[in-house]
């Protein structure tokens, strides 16, 4: 009697923990399927993606300096009847890349005590029309503040670009663990329910045995204690399920920016192993070279700084600016067509500025050469740093590929143990222990494999993200 009621143990035993129930009503969530909801839903995700906007804002921003400026001033003065004076300057100034500030205007001056260099002639009705350019010769003839900023704000789009890289690939990380951790937490949960299941029925059917008489009291308090230790590792898995599933929620967003919630009735995807050859990790790393995020900025930082000193060293020469404006030609106020001459009706000026010392900007292209060399040893720290865990975290998931066939091959190796023993049970040959024994190893042996295969995807993740790879690598 004995004999049979394990026998029977068995059977059910192999049937339940060998293969999947085949009415599992649930539905598979994907991992590209999670993926892609998260990288077009999620609130940080779409934060990120504001960073090359706001640096779009910066560069026209910048290019505001270039915009053709309408000024106008006009000057008043009557006392005791008298208008002293009425001088109104209206002008276009249109500012070039090219060192060129081409501007025209008219003036109308007026009034009984107007300073003569102002007297125009009545025979226009006192206006005179200007128009003419403002040339650096010194100083601001290759590079000026203006040019610069423009540049400069170039550049911090790109480093947008990067930043965004990185904040959505920080994300991504996140929720590529709490998917995977996910993926344990539910598997491990199921693993439970079937030993759970196997106890119980174990616990009966011996308890079936003692009431016939087939079988000790001890083997059913022997059977008890696993069924109560199955309850409370159920227990305790059930905890760590909800809290996975309630973690991975958090990355779950719908096209209208509300959360979504985690449907009880749906369940991670199993993805097969993956091989990874020796040459992926020069190429993961020459990618690294080329297009970390953190390099990237750091090198974007180091034009800007080029920028920086350039500016830096065209100051250091002396301010000389050239003016000339022609008056009244080739048209004057009344329409009238003039001859066109260089020599004749004309304003000529020169602006000229040094600083005898040029302590300021002696000391302002000392500070960017300094900055240059500072970040110069940051990026050679930077990289150093992100190739050794880029080599780290590749051998982390070679060993791991590795820990993950040993640990297969244990659980297959537990399989044919229990298999033995059920055939030493046919034969009389074992008992409840043994067979309480084997199963236990065999379903720790189970969980610790699902514990591998997710340690096995958020290792691959962190790699990706290591690299600095788009998206980690993943379309």
């Amino acid at each position: 009697m004995k004999q049979l009621v394990f026998v029977s143990v068995l059977a059910f035993l192999f049937q339940d923990l060998k293969a999947q129930t085949e009415q599992d009503t649930t539905t598979v969530f994907k991992f590209d399927e999670f993926y892609a909801l998260v990288l077009s839903n999620h609130p940080v995700v779409k934060q990120a993606e504001l960073l090359p906007q706001q640096a779009a804002q910066e560069i026209r921003l910048a290019r505001g300096s270039f915009d053709p400026k309408l000024e106008g001033s006009w000057s008043f003065k009557d006392f005791d009847e008298t208008e002293y004076y009425n001088i109104l300057d209206v002008s276009l100034k249109i500012p070039l890349w090219f060192p060129v500030d081409p501007k025209v205007g008219v003036e109308r001056n007026r009034g009984t005590y107007l300073n003569r260099e102002r007297t125009i002639s009545d025979a226009t009705n006192n206006r005179q029309i200007y128009a003419g350019v403002s040339v650096p010769i010194g100083q601001g003839l290759f590079i000026d503040q203006r040019r610069a900023t423009v540049r400069q704000a170039r550049l911090m789009q790109d480093m947008a670009e990067a930043d965004q890289i990185k904040e959505i690939n920080k994300i991504l990380l996140t929720a590529a663990k709490d998917y995977w951790e996910w993926y344990y937490a539910y598997n491990n949960y199921v693993l439970m329910q079937q030993s759970i299941t196997i106890a119980q029925d174990i616990y009966d059917r011996t308890k079936m045995a003692f009431d016939y008489g087939e079988a000790a009291a001890m083997d059913t308090v022997q059977a008890r204690i696993t069924l109560l230790q199955r309850i409370t590792a159920l227990q305790q898995a059930n905890i760590d399920r909800i809290r996975a599933s309630l973690a991975l929620s958090v990355h779950l967003w719908d096209l209208n920016g509300a959360p979504l919630d985690l449907e009880d009735n749906v369940r991670p995807e199993e993805l097969p192993l993956t091989d990874f050859r020796r040459d992926v990790l020069n190429q993961l790393v020459e990618l690294a070279r080329q297009n970390h995020p953190e390099i990237r900025k750091i090198d974007l930082k180091n034009r800007s700084l080029l920028v920086d000193r350039d500016l830096a060293r065209e100051n250091l020469k002396p301010r000389l600016d050239f003016n000339y404006y022609l008056l009244d030609q080739p048209f004057d106020p009344q329409g009238e067509q003039n001859n066109f001459m260089i020599s004749d009706n004309y304003k000529l000026g020169v602006d000229f500025a040094f600083p005898i010392f040029l302590r300021k900007e002696r000391a302002k292209l000392n500070q960017t050469r300094l900055k240059l060399t500072d970040n110069r040893f940051e990026r050679d720290f930077v990289e150093r740093e992100i190739i050794n865990s880029i080599n780290g975290q590749f051998n982390a998931v070679l060993t791991t590929a590795e820990i993950l066939r040993q640990q297969q091959e244990m659980v297959n190796n537990y399989q044919l143990i229990l298999d033995a023993e059920r055939l030493n049970l046919e034969n009389g040959e074992s008992d409840l222990f043994e067979i309480n024994v084997q199963i236990e190893k065999l379903i720790e042996s189970q969980s610790k494999l699902l514990k591998l295969r997710s340690t096995y995807q958020k290792d691959i993740a962190t790699l990706y993200w290591a690299a600095g790879i788009e998206n980690l690598g993943l379309q």
